[in-house]
C-alpha cells in the first residue's frame, strides 16, 4: 500500500481516546487459591471500577463483585493488593468507604462489611486459618496522632488483626512503631509470621528491614530482625516456600537478586546483573513464587525488558521462557505453572499461563486489539551519554502508520515522556497513550532518567540530591542525540509528564530552551509545598532527591519552577485531578495564573472527581483530546494538502 504524504502531527487515526479506555482494562493482583485463579480487572467504562476475576478448575471466568462494590485500597494514597481468601469466603477492601468485605464463595450473596465504619484503610490482607483472623497492613487517620515538624498530622500505620469471628471484627495492633509496613506473610505450617518494615526519611527502594515472629496462642513471640540491620538495603517480597524456609530480594549488591535465609545467614539463590524487583508504590506486588520447593518462577528486567523463567533453588540455574512477551508482572504459580500478566508493544495486557517445558496459553485476554498492526510503532530500545558520560536508557517510538508518512525534507515532531516516581520506569508493552502519538506522526521517547528502576541500586540513587537536575538533564541528550540522529525536528520538542514526570517537564520549560510546550498532568510546581503537603507515604521522598526539609529550603526554592516564572516563556496544558492529596490542585493553578499573568498560552483542564491519575473512561477521554487540542493549536498542526 501506497502511503500518503501529510505533515507529521497531522495524521488522521483511529486510535481514539474512547479506544484507549475501553481496549485495555488494566490487570494486576494475580493470586492462586486452592483451584482456582484469581486477579484484579480495573475498567474505566465502569467509572474505574476494579473487580476480582476467577478462573475456576473447570476454565470458566467469572466477575466476583456485584456492583457498585470496587476492590481499591487507600493506604499510602497508591493502594495495592487489598484481597485474600479461605474456602469459603472472598475478602476484599471496597473503594466507596475502605472498609473490608467479605463474599460467600459458595452462594450468590451481597457483600457484608466485616469492619466499622471509621478512619482505618486496609491493604495486603492475609487470612490466619488457625487464629481466625486477617492480618493485613492498616493505615488509621485520626488527629491524636503524633504531629511531624512540618506541622503535618500523620497517620498511624500497623500491621493489624482482624477477628473473623464476630459480626463485628475487632482491630488489634499486632505490629507497630514502625512508620511504614508491608508484606505480613503466614509460613505454610502456619506458626511463624513474617513482614518488612521501614522509617522516615526512607522509601521502600532505599532501605527497609525484614522481619520474623512465632505465632504462639495468636501472639507474636521471638520477634527477629533477619535482614537489612545495616539500614542500606531495599528488601522487597518475603514469600515462604512450600517447605517454610523464608526467601525474599535484596539490593544489597547493587541488584534486586533473590535470598534465602539459611541458619540466619542471607544465601543468594541466584547472582546476577538484573533486577527480581520493582519499586513498592503499590502493596503486595510479586515478582516471584515457588512452583515447588525446589523451583522458583520469576520475572526479571534487564535493560529495559522484562524476562520470565524458571530457577532451578539447588543449582542457582536460571531458564528462560522464550515468547513474544516484553512486559510482564504480577506473578502467581497454580499447579505447577507460572501465571502472570504480560503484553508487548503491540499486544494487549492478559493472564497468560507458562509452564515449566516452557508451553505458553492465554488465560484470560479481556479485550482484542481492533488495529492494524502496521498502525502501531515498535519501541526501538536506545542508549545516550548524559551527565559525566553516564549511559541513559529510552524507548523510541518512529511516527507510524499503514496510511500515512511525513512530507518530504520533514523531520518528525517530538515528545519526550517523562515517567512518574520519579522511582518509575518506562515498559516497553503496549501503551496506547503512546501509540495515539504516533499514529497521528508524532515521535516519541520515553526516557529511563537516571533515578529510574531495572539498572541496579546504583543507577537508580543516581538522581539522589539531583532530582530536577539529572533528570532533566537526561531529557535534554534524549532529544540531543536523537537529532544528531536526524530522527526528530529539534525545533520542534515537546514534553509531557504525570506526578513526578510532571515536575521534570515544569523544570524542563523553566530552566531550559530545548522544549517548546509541554504537558503537566497532576505535576509537581512547588516543591516546598509538596514537602509540607502530601500524604505520610511521601513526606519525607524529598529528603534524599532533593535536601532535608527546612534545613535546605534554598534548594526547595531553587528548583521549584514557580519560584522561577521569568524561565517559562512556552505553552503549557495543565491536566489536574482536584481531590488529588498527592499533588494538591493549587499547585497546578499556581502555575497557570503566572502564566497567564504573563501572557503566555495555557490551558487548565480540572476534573473534580479524579484523584491523583485518572481512572474513568469520560476524564481519559477529555484529558487526550485535550492535550492534543492544545498541540495542534501551539503548532498549527493541520493538512495543508
Amino acid at each position: 500500500m501506497v502511503r500518503s504524504k501529510k505533515p507529521y502531527g497531522s495524521w488522521p487515526s483511529t486510535i481514539s481516546a474512547e479506544l484507549i479506555t475501553r481496549a485495555a482494562p488494566s490487570l494486576n493482583f494475580v493470586q492462586s487459591y486452592g483451584d482456582a485463579l484469581y486477579w484484579v480487572e480495573g475498567r474505566p467504562w465502569e467509572a474505574g471500577r476494579s473487580v476480582i476475576m476467577r478462573r475456576d478448575s473447570s476454565g470458566n471466568i467469572s466477575d466476583l463483585l456485584p456492583a457498585p462494590f470496587s476492590h481499591y485500597s487507600k493506604v499510602h494514597e497508591y493502594g495495592g493488593m487489598a484481597y485474600a481468601l479461605d474456602d469459603d469466603h472472598l475478602y476484599f477492601v471496597n473503594a466507596a468507604d475502605q472498609r473490608i468485605y467479605k463474599l460467600s464463595l459458595k452462594s450468590k450473596s451481597t457483600p457484608q462489611a466485616i469492619t466499622d465504619e471509621g478512619s482505618w484503610r486496609f491493604a495486603d490482607l492475609v487470612v490466619d486459618r488457625q487464629n481466625q483472623r486477617l492480618i493485613a497492613v492498616c493505615e488509621e487517620h485520626s488527629d491524636e496522632h503524633n504531629e511531624e515538624p512540618c506541622g503535618r498530622q500523620e497517620p498511624e500505620n500497623y500491621l493489624a488483626a482482624i477477628s473473623l469471628n464476630s459480626e463485628n471484627s475487632t482491630i488489634e495492633k499486632l505490629v507497630c512503631g514502625a512508620d511504614f509496613y508491608a508484606y505480613p506473610r503466614l509460613s505454610p505450617d502456619q506458626n511463624q509470621l513474617c513482614w518488612i518494615e521501614w522509617k522516615h526519611p526512607n522509601m521502600p527502594w532505599d532501605a527497609t528491614q525484614l522481619w520474623q515472629a512465632t505465632i504462639t496462642d495468636g501472639d507474636l513471640t521471638d520477634k527477629t530482625l533477619v535482614a537489612g540491620a545495616d539500614n542500606n538495603q531495599a528488601i522487597f517480597q518475603p514469600h515462604w516456600s512450600p517447605d517454610n524456609r523464608l526467601y525474599y530480594v535484596s539490593d544489597k549488591n547493587n541488584w534486586w537478586n533473590i535470598y534465602r535465609l539459611e541458619n540466619g545467614k542471607s544465601i543468594p539463590v541466584l547472582e546476577m546483573e538484573a533486577e527480581f524487583a520493582t519499586p513498592l508504590w503499590q502493596l503486595g506486588m510479586t515478582t516471584f513464587d515457588f512452583i515447588d520447593a525446589n523451583t522458583i518462577a520469576c520475572v526479571w528486567a534487564n535493560n529495559g525488558l522484562t524476562h520470565s523463567g524458571f530457577i532451578d533453588i539447588a543449582t542457582g540455574t536460571l531458564t528462560t521462557a522464550k515468547h513474544q512477551y516484553t512486559a510482564m508482572q504480577s506473578v502467581a504459580c497454580h499447579q505447577g505453572s507460572l501465571y502472570l500478566v504480560a503484553g508487548a508493544a503491540a499486544l494487549v495486557n492478559q493472564i497468560v499461563g507458562i509452564n515449566s517445558q516452557a508451553n505458553i496459553a492465554s488465560v484470560y485476554a479481556p479485550s482484542t486489539l481492533e488495529v492494524d498492526q502496521a498502525d502501531l510503532a515498535q519501541p526501538q530500545s536506545i542508549l545516550f551519554p548524559s551527565g559525566n558520560n553516564q549511559q541513559v536508557h529510552a524507548f523510541f517510538y518512529p511516527p507510524t502508520s499503514a496510511k500515512y508518512r511525513g512530507q518530504d525534507n520533514e523531520l518528525p515532531l517530538v515528545i519526550a515522556m517523562c515517567h512518574g516516581g520519579p522511582t518509575g520506569a518506562a515498559s516497553s508493552g503496549l501503551n496506547l497513550k503512546i501509540q495515539y502519538w504516533t499514529n497521528r506522526g508524532f515521535a516519541v521517547v520515553d526516557i529511563n532518567y537516571r533515578g529510574s528502576v531495572g539498572f541496579g541500586r546504583t543507577y537508580r540513587q543516581a538522581l539522589a540530591g539531583a532530582w530536577g537536575i539529572a533528570d532533566v538533564e537526561d531529557t535534554q541528550s534524549a532529544i540531543r542525540y536523537l537529532a544528531e540522529q536526524q530522527k526528530i525536528d529539534p525545533e520542534r520538542c515537546l514534553i509531557r509528564g504525570g506526578s513526578a514526570g510532571g515536575y521534570t517537564v515544569l523544570s524542563a520549560l523553566t530552566f531550559t530552551d530545548t522544549f517548546k510546550a509541554g504537558a503537566s498532568l497532576y505535576g509537581i510546581g512547588d516543591l516546598e509545598t509538596l514537602a509540607t503537603d502530601t500524604h505520610k507515604f511521601e513526606s519525607r521522598y524529598l529528603d534524599s532527591l532533593i535536601g532535608p526539609y527546612p534545613e535546605r529550603r534554598d534548594i526547595y526554592l531553587e528548583r521549584s519552577p514557580i519560584h522561577h516564572a521569568e524561565g517559562l516563556n512556552c505553552p503549557v496544558i495543565f491536566l489536574q485531578g482536584l481531590e488529588d492529596k498527592v499533588v494538591p490542585p493549587n499547585q497546578a493553578e499556581m502555575m497557570v495564573k503566572l502564566l497567564e499573568d504573563k501572557g503566555i498560552q495555557v490551558a487548565y483542564v480540572a476534573f473534580p472527581d479524579e484523584g491523583h491519575g485518572f481512572r474513568k473512561a469520560n476524564n481519559i477521554i477529555r484529558a487526550m483530546e485535550s492535550e492534543l487540542a492544545f498541540y495542534q493549536d501551539v503548532f498549527n498542526l493541520v493538512d495543508d494538502a
